[in-house]
């Protein structure tokens, strides 16, 4: 059976996997980004909890990764379009149906990167916080 954390990770990315763009977890990045861009979901650090007594429960803020990429030429308006992409599905269940009590995107920090030979990427980590409790600290 797995645990919260790899319940919650794994209904992250299909919520990510509903989206235009290719989605995959853990993976490298592909030589080739899709048309509609690539999102690849790390699974991140759960991070030190707080714990409650009676019951006993730990709570964390895990923060997971999304590394969002796309390429073209109207690399910037595709970009934003897949970080609005990304909002928008949190912002329609904030709990994972509840699976988590709360996740929240922070941020991306995109840069540009050029590629020799093709055509420039744009891209971002975008910081994605997983406040969930267990009650076990193996089950994180």
């Amino acid at each position: 059976m797995p645990t919260p954390r790899e319940t919650i990770l794994t209904a992250l990315h299909t919520r990510l996997s509903a989206l235009p763009a290719t989605a995959l977890r853990g993976d490298v990045l592909p030589e080739r980004v899709p048309v509609e861009g690539l999102l690849i979901l790390r699974d991140g650090e759960p991070g030190e909890p707080e714990v409650t007594l009676s019951p006993l429960a730990y709570h964390y803020r895990h923060r997971a990764e999304i590394e969002a990429v796309v390429q073209g030429n109207d690399r910037d308006a595709a970009f934003d379009g897949l970080c609005a992409s990304i909002g928008t599905a949190l912002a329609d269940d904030h709990t994972l149906g509840g699976l988590c009590d709360w996740v929240e995107a922070e941020a991306p920090r995109p840069v540009d990167l050029s590629v020799a030979g093709a055509a420039s990427l744009k891209a971002a980590v975008i910081p994605i916080v997983l406040h969930y409790s267990t009650a076990d600290p193996l089950g994180n």
